[in-house]
């Protein structure tokens, strides 16, 4: 198969080995359990990052997202992490595109990954589309982030299809893991072996929150509670409105779903004490945690919630903030006194009030911060290297897969 001319980095010397990670976001995107597992997989061997598919609009409409303008849509992220783009028609959240777009995926990974070189240890796949094979990997990885059969109200797709898309998906993994142990409760119903990696937190980057410059659009008095996340139906709104009414400060950082909660949305937003200042980069977000004293998870009490393991928890603890969650199994799995489980929204707001008004105590940002450390995705990348057998790629190829 042609594949056009190498990229001059491209020397299959040193991509001997390549785990690709097929992403359901763009590396250009939200920050979630993929980019993170690329980056910290590729200090031991060679990465490709694999975006969903995306046309020649999509950064018109989306100008975070980087057009690919170089090879193919493939590009070197630095030594030993490449990212390919794949070109898909317009409208590839159609039914009728989507095919086409899936096509075009598994055609992009085939080329680029001859052009490194054509040795892939293990396709990683965090979503339901049918991207095993495509460039004859060693080893089938369901990457378990979301229980995807329930996630058909949140995204406008059949449930009847995401439960035949994950049953396939299932059949065809050799390795399977869940983020919880929930999820991976209901999928060993059917008789498959699952093992349980949660999500993990980047310690490194909360590491110096209290020295960070602080944001200058934030206009709210201290003590502050800060919500970190999208704004949209996997919120439960009373527990935050409870919480404004306690008259303390609650700052909200991320993006807000157009048809969440309109009208109860607004109204909170139009409060004194309550400022939505929209979604900021990843590298902004430790100086907004810098502000809280607190940090929130209200996340309601949903089938596809109980199987998730939120970031944003671990991550205030990085920040050797406090942490008030909603009572999630994935909650009662920290086993941990540092972050505070409510059972409704009074007793959330309750406990919130409390740690605004009182503080978490002398040496708790040390105890936290040590807790997350245990939880960084530097672990969570030796769980799944180990479960697809690459622990040994540093050995053979050294750092970023050198040859």
């Amino acid at each position: 198969m042609s594949t056009g001319p190498r990229p001059a980095w491209a020397d299959p010397r040193r991509w001997r080995r390549t785990v690709v990670i097929c992403s359901g976001t763009s590396w250009d995107g939200a920050r979630l359990s993929d980019r993170h597992l690329a980056e910290q997989l590729s200090a031991d061997g060679p990465v490709l990052f694999v975006d969903p598919p995306m046309s020649l609009l999509t950064p018109y409409r989306r100008p975070e997202i980087t057009r690919p303008d170089n090879w193919q849509g493939l590009s070197l992220v630095r030594d030993g992490l490449a990212r390919l783009t794949p070109l898909a028609p317009p409208g590839v959240s159609r039914p009728g595109v989507r095919r086409l777009a899936l096509l075009a995926s598994r055609r992009a990974m085939r080329r680029a990954t001859t052009a490194l070189g054509g040795d892939v240890e293990a396709v990683v796949v965090g979503s339901l589309d049918d991207l095993f094979g495509a460039c004859g990997e060693r080893t089938r990885v369901l990457w378990g982030t979301d229980d995807f059969a329930a996630a058909g109200a949140l995204m406008g797709l059949s449930p009847r299809w995401l439960a035949r898309r994950e049953a396939d998906q299932l059949r065809k993994a050799d390795v399977v893991t869940a983020v919880s142990d929930e999820l991976a409760q209901r999928w060993r119903a059917r008789g498959v072996e699952v093992e349980v990696v949660p999500n993990g937190c980047d310690t490194a980057h909360y590491a110096d929150v209290d020295e960070t410059p602080r944001p200058t659009d934030v206009r709210l008095p201290g003590p502050v509670a800060v919500f970190i996340g999208h704004l949209s139906d996997r919120i439960d709104l009373d527990h935050l409105v409870a919480v404004a009414d306690t008259g303390h400060s609650l700052l909200l950082v991320g993006p807000r779903q157009a048809t969440f909660e309109l009208t109860r949305l607004d109204a909170l937003l139009a409060r004194p004490n309550v400022q939505w200042v929209g979604p900021r980069p990843f590298e902004e977000l430790p100086s907004y945690l810098g502000l809280a004293t607190v940090g929130l998870t209200p996340y309601a009490d949903s089938r596809f919630n109980r199987a998730s393991f939120p970031l944003k928890t671990l991550e205030y603890l990085a920040a050797g903030r406090p942490a008030v969650t909603t009572d999630l199994p994935s909650a009662r799995a920290l086993g941990t006194p540092l972050v505070t489980i409510a059972h409704d929204p009074a007793d959330f707001a309750a406990h919130v009030r409390r740690l605004l008004e009182q503080g978490p105590g002398p040496g708790f940002a040390d105890r936290a911060r040590a807790y997350a450390a245990q939880h960084d995705w530097s672990a969570r990348a030796g769980d799944l290297a180990r479960l697809i057998g690459t622990d040994d790629r540093v050995d053979s190829h050294g750092p970023g897969g050198a040859g």
